[in-house]
């Protein structure tokens, strides 16, 4: 008993020690003067779907001091930049193109380009195909040499080498999803909607809407392969859908949202052995609540206390407090986005702003965290966006 309750104060002192630091966030730049990371402002890159309102991905400028967000047009034209990430270098900026033909083929494309961390351009480097139809997420592996991506039309992921510059080349590996689910409509065949590396770098999950399963991948950043773990994949209730997935900063636990089933699966994670264990699954929506929604995005503060999730319909953001011994959920508030279909959001890296992009009504709102409660406040902005369907973040040179 003894020995639980050292082992509870331990992690209680540990996670307040990673507050205070994450809070602080102070380097030394190659000048040799003391920055403070969270004073530095930051370029928001927002993924549009184009069309007549949108011509492809659109920057901002966050003032960290004041939490002012202010518009800096066009970054770079680009089709459908559904999802966007960037290298850890702040360099380089990838981007899906959800499009189900590239250059004739029934594929999608991924496209790389040059940030100009100045001014918040995009210079295009190259387009590959993405190895898939309709393209809807990726990332980039934590050594900055490969990008990993998921096409939904086609149920698969692939894996994408860096070349010198920031350019892409052409997949090195695609790997088809398998089954459907009990939603004749939506759940007819594998539907891939994300793919994410483990805090470790060794295996990558991604989460397949239309099989109702959660895959895991083993990784290897030195030889460049990707390939399915044993077991490959873990099942969530049926009819649920999964989406977009997090971890929490330690690597023990592992979180998905759920689209259709509006809820969130939360796993133990065997980083050891990639593997995940679901431990809870519960709604994303107040209790009583009886409208038409569906569960989009899901967040983790960079402190590992909360756990964000946003609703399309309710048109909210769901705040979670974590369990940080069992990494059980618990729902602390529903915060409306002030605007509608909230298909993405993000928080600032010192997790002190978050940005809603609200998709149906064209706008982004920004939010201020309170990051010993997780509530969010609004600051009163609400910016026009074309479209909105991601929000990234890179600090400004």
């Amino acid at each position: 008993m003894r020995f639980y309750r050292g082992m509870k104060n331990l992690l209680r002192y540990t996670i307040l020690l990673t507050a205070f630091i994450a809070a602080s966030l102070w380097v030394v730049d190659t000048r040799g003067l003391v920055k403070d990371l969270s004073k530095i402002d930051e370029l928001v890159y927002i993924g549009t779907n184009t069309g007549p309102k949108s011509q492809g991905i659109y920057v901002y400028k966050l003032n960290m001091t004041t939490g002012r967000l202010a518009p800096l047009g066009l970054a770079a034209k680009s089709d459908n930049p559904g999802f966007l990430t960037v290298d850890f270098t702040h360099r380089y900026l990838y981007a899906v193109n959800e499009i189900g033909d590239y250059e004739g083929h029934k594929t999608g494309s991924v496209s790389a380009f040059a940030i100009n961390r100045k001014t918040g351009k995009l210079s295009l480097l190259n387009i590959v195909a993405s190895g898939g139809a309709g393209p809807t997420h990726l990332v980039v592996d934590k050594t900055g040499k490969f990008v990993l991506v998921a096409n939904y039309g086609a149920g698969s992921v692939a894996l994408f080498p860096i070349l010198a510059a920031g350019r892409l080349g052409n997949a090195l590996a695609v790997l088809p999803q398998t089954g459907h689910s009990v939603n004749p409509q939506r759940q007819e065949e594998p539907h891939a909607h994300s793919i994410y590396a483990s805090p470790d770098n060794r295996y990558a999950v991604s989460a397949d809407l239309g099989t109702d399963q959660v895959y895991v991948y083993r990784f290897d950043a030195d030889r460049g392969t990707l390939i399915p773990n044993q077991p490959p994949f873990v099942m969530v209730p049926a009819g649920a859908g999964p989406r977009h997935f997090a971890f929490d900063p330690h690597g023990r636990f592992g979180y998905v949202v759920e689209e259709m089933g509006s809820s969130i699966t939360a796993f133990s994670y065997d980083a050891a052995h990639g593997l995940l264990h679901p431990i809870q699954t519960l709604s994303t929506l107040p209790s009583g609540y009886k409208g038409s929604s569906n569960s989009a995005e899901i967040e983790m503060h960079p402190f590992g206390k909360f756990l964000y999730a946003s609703n399309r319909g309710h048109d909210s953001i769901t705040v979670f407090a974590i369990d940080p011994l069992k990494g059980t959920l618990t729902p602390k508030e529903y915060d409306s986005t002030e605007g509608k279909t909230p298909r993405s959001f993000n928080m600032d890296p010192t997790g002190h702003y978050l940005i809603a992009a609200n998709q149906g009504s064209d706008s982004l709102v920004v939010f201020r965290v309170d990051p010993t409660t997780g509530h969010l406040t609004p600051t009163g902005q609400k910016l026009d966006a074309p479209s909105p369907t991601c929000v990234t973040f890179v600090p400004v040179e």
